[in-house]
């Protein structure tokens, strides 16, 4: 006699054996424990599934079948139970059956001890097998899943940042399934990709989330942009040194208090970041220097403003231009004083002071005038802005016909 009348009188009490080996599980693995995590019901329905399947194979000697595996692993990823535990609570389950099927070969006489050796290996090479397909399983459907839920994460914050969100309870759910908290301050970040594609913060979000900063992020084409949350007063300090050790060029928006902010702070952080003069890395805050925003987010605007009002300085060769817009800026940046911007010069004041009352010759502005002041000012912040285009000038007009004479 062989093994298949000892299968078959088992399989006439499956579902009681379904329940054991649930049961069994349920003692011995302690993640199984939990009903709101794996319902009991589910758990006896894959065991019944599952020991059918062995059961069915021992009985007719036919080809295994791992859908059942296949299904268990899928649900147990569903339902979020690791992995090693779903595989421990799979073996648990095979020492049970086997456990189950030793106690009713004793009532068969026919089943000799060697068949009984000889049928465990091909069980615990069916365990193999059906383990295999429950770790395939389980890592496909854990892989759609993580997939999925980035998917649903980065719709989730595009649309903070274009603010198709607007009620409040839409925001708070948003910001539940972001990790965010409902109410700011926040700031948002956008950093330039040297590559389409390229992550220019490699690193950032888990060096955020070591800090305790919660954040949300989404990988453009041409850069990325991230909302964090800055709970504490030393929150933003640590934001902007995670951000300076990524050697990334980042422009950062001022701190707002609702996430129905998010589309504005980020045009602010696109302006900081464009408001970058350099070509190497750096983090520019939009509060830093408010009037240099003012004309990055004018582009246009601010290179007509520069004809308007530096036209002649730009004209002139070169060096000489060169020479007058570094006195020009050196002298704004040491608050109007000819003597400190003759020493970052490296030149005498009196040198300072004849340049500048050669850029009021040549501007027709007086550099005494707050308002020609204010005007320079702006015009030479444009002027060294690299998003600024100069103006063309209107070329004259083609010579008419020579007059009769």
């Amino acid at each position: 006699m062989d093994i298949s009348g000892v299968a078959a009188a088992l399989h006439a009490r499956l579902p009681e054996l379904g329940e054991r080996i649930a049961r069994r599980i349920r003692s011995d693995v302690e993640a199984y424990d939990e009903e709101s995590l794996i319902p009991f019901d589910s758990l006896r329905s894959s065991c019944t599934a599952n020991a059918d399947l062995v059961l069915s194979h021992l009985e007719r000697a036919d080809a295994p079948d791992a859908s059942p595996a296949r299904e268990t692993g899928r649900v147990r990823a569903e339902q979020g139970v690791p992995l090693a535990d779903t595989l421990h609570a799979y073996r648990v389950g095979f020492e049970q059956l086997w456990t189950e099927i030793l106690l009713e070969s004793r009532t068969h006489p026919g089943v000799t001890d060697d068949q009984l050796v000889s049928q465990s290996a091909e069980i615990w090479s069916l365990f193999g097998l059906y383990a295999e397909a429950v770790a395939a399983a389980y890592r496909e459907t854990s892989a759609e899943l993580t997939s999925q839920g980035r998917a649903r994460r980065s719709a989730l914050v595009e649309a903070l940042f274009t603010g198709v969100m607007a009620d409040r309870s839409t925001l708070w759910e948003a910001a539940r399934e972001l990790g965010l908290p409902e109410h700011g301050p926040y700031a948002v970040a956008a950093a330039t990709a040297a590559v389409p594609g390229q992550e220019p913060l490699a690193g950032v979000e888990a060096a955020l989330r070591r800090a305790r900063l919660p954040s949300a992020w989404r990988l453009l084409p041409d850069h990325r942009i991230g909302l964090v949350a800055l709970p504490t007063a030393e929150a933003e300090s640590t934001f902007l040194r995670v951000l300076r050790g990524t050697q990334s060029r980042v422009g950062v928006s001022p701190s707002f208090p609702s996430l129905r902010d998010t589309p504005q702070a980020l045009r602010f952080a696109r302006l900081a970041l464009a408001g970058l003069r350099e070509a190497r890395a750096g983090v520019a805050r939009f509060d830093d220097d408010p009037l240099a925003m003012v004309v990055a987010a004018a582009p246009a605007e601010a290179a007509h403003l520069v004809g308007v009002v530096l036209q002649p300085l730009i004209d002139l060769p070169v060096a000489e231009r060169a020479r007058l817009l570094d006195t020009l800026e050196h002298w704004f940046a040491a608050a109007g004083s000819a003597t400190e911007a003759a020493r970052t010069l490296f030149v005498h004041p009196n040198t300072v002071r004849y340049r500048l009352r050669r850029i009021e010759e040549l501007t027709g502005r007086s550099l005494s005038d707050p308002r020609a002041l204010s005007e320079i000012g702006v015009a030479l912040l444009a002027a060294r802005d690299p998003g600024a285009t100069r103006p063309a000038r209107t070329p004259p007009p083609p010579p008419g016909p020579a007059p009769a004479r």
